[in-house]
């Protein structure tokens, strides 16, 4: 059973590393692998009213996996992170040639952490009635 958290915890970091590259890179990774083009963005489904789908997918999918990793201890200072990597994520784009900072993504970031907070506390709340 360790085992499995260990894994689960490198997925975990090599993830967070992944993303961090794909967030800090000029131009989209993903668009020039995919399309030729670092210019387009690969887009999974449209996105929310005034939420970028991509972005919730992707703090949902590390939110999940950083969960998993450390339920059992370090849960604060992991959403702590999430929330702070979501902004200073975005933030960057300021600077970055080729991105730019959207308020959009910046709510997707946001609402993908949050949403898996929401749920943990809940998941926790429930468990602690029964």
């Amino acid at each position: 059973m360790k085992k499995k958290y260990l894994l689960i915890k490198h997925v975990f970091h090599v993830s967070n590393i992944g993303l961090i590259s794909l967030y800090l890179y000029p131009g989209s990774i993903l668009g020039q692998i995919l399309y030729g083009n670092m210019q387009i963005q690969p887009q999974l489904t449209q996105d929310f009213m005034i939420f970028s789908s991509n972005h919730v997918y992707s703090f949902v999918i590390l939110s999940l996996l950083g969960l998993v990793s450390y339920h059992k201890k370090k849960i604060k200072i992991l959403f702590f992170y999430l929330f702070f990597i979501s902004i200073f994520l975005e933030i960057c784009h300021i600077f970055i040639p080729q991105r730019d900072f959207e308020f959009h993504d910046l709510y997707g970031n946001f609402l993908g952490v949050f949403f898996v907070f929401t749920l943990f506390n809940l998941y926790k709340s429930f468990r602690g009635n029964k």
